[in-house]
C-alpha cells in the first residue's frame, strides 16, 4: 500500500481491541472537527509499533469514533540501535526542530541528557511524546519514537553499547567513515550505537573524560550549530544502506 496525501492518525495500542479501533480525545476531535470525517469514510491509522492500518469508521458519536481495519501494512524499523543523545539547548525551539526532523528522517529512539553547559534543566517528556507523536504522524511514519531522559552525561557513558561522540577537533570525518563502509557492518544488528552531541559550548573536560573510549568523528569541516549537527548527522546515517 503506497500511502501519498494522506492523513494520519496515532492511536496507542491500549484502544485496539481485534479488528477494531477505537478513537478519543485530541486525535477524535482533529478527525471530526478538523478533517470532517464521519461514519463510512476511509482514515488512515497507526499504532506506533510499525504498522498503519486502512480503516472505515464504522460510528461516529458525541466523543469517540469505531474504525474497522481493512488493510495492514508493515513497515521495518532501519535504525532500532541508533540512539540519538541530545543535550538540553538555551534555545528550546532549536533543540524541538532538530528532534523533530530526526523523527522525519527515521531515529526512532532519543535521550534527552543536562550537559554541564546545559542553560535549561528539567525532563520535559510529556512535550517531548507529543513533537515525537506529530512528526511521526507528519512524515506518514509508523514507529512512534522512544524517549528517555539523563541527567547526565555519565549515566549514558555507563549504558551498554558503542559510543559516538562528535567533535569538531577529531580527525576522522563522519561522512567519511559512513562512505567507505555498509550501515549493517558499521552498526551490526542486536547492539545500541549512541550518537552523542554536545550543548552550546561544548562538552566539558570532565564530560569528556566520561567518554574518553568513544569513537570521536567531526561532521563537517567548519563549526556547526548544535542543532545543525544534530540534523546533519541524522540525514548521513539514515541514507546510506
Amino acid at each position: 500500500m503506497y500511502l501519498s496525501n494522506i492523513e494520519l492518525f496515532y492511536i496507542p495500542q491500549d484502544y485496539f481491541a481485534g479488528n477494531k479501533i477505537v478513537i478519543t480525545g485530541d486525535e477524535f476531535k482533529h478527525l471530526t472537527n478538523v478533517m470532517r470525517r464521519k461514519q463510512g469514510d476511509e482514515v488512515y491509522i497507526t499504532g506506533g509499533e510499525g504498522k498503519i492500518y486502512k480503516c472505515v469508521l464504522e460510528t461516529v458519536v458525541k466523543k469517540q469514533a469505531v474504525a474497522v481495519i481493512l488493510e495492514t501494512t508493515f513497515y521495518i524499523n532501519e535504525n532500532p540501535g541508533l540512539i540519538f543523545c541530545l543535550p538540553l539547548l538555551q534555545n528550546a525551539d532549536r533543540l524541538e526542530f532538530a528532534f523533530e526532523k530526526c523523527i522525519e528522517l527515521g531515529i526512532t529512539n532519543f535521550i534527552f541528557f543536562e550537559a554541564e553547559r546545559s542553560y535549561r534543566k528539567g525532563d520535559k517528556s510529556e512535550r517531548w511524546l507529543k513533537i515525537a507523536a506529530a512528526a511521526m504522524k507528519q512524515s506518514l511514519r509508523s514507529f512512534m519514537p522512544g524517549i528517555n531522559y539523563k541527567k547526565s552525561i555519565a549515566e549514558i557513558a555507563k549504558l551498554e553499547g558503542g559510543k559516538i561522540l562528535f567533535d569538531q577537533n577529531a580527525d576522522a570525518g563522519f561522512g567519511d567513515l559512513l562512505k567507505s563502509n555498509k550501515k549493517e557492518d558499521l552498526f551490526p544488528a542486536g547492539k545500541n550505537y549512541y550518537f552523542i552531541f554536545g550543548p552550546e559550548g561544548g562538552l566539558s573536560d570532565r564530560e569528556l573524560e566520561h567518554l574518553k573510549d568513544s569513537s570521536k568523528y567531526k561532521l563537517t569541516g567548519n563549526r556547526l550549530r548544535a542543532e545543525t549537527a544534530v540534523i546533519t548527522a541524522a540525514s548521513l546515517v539514515t541514507i546510506i544502506q
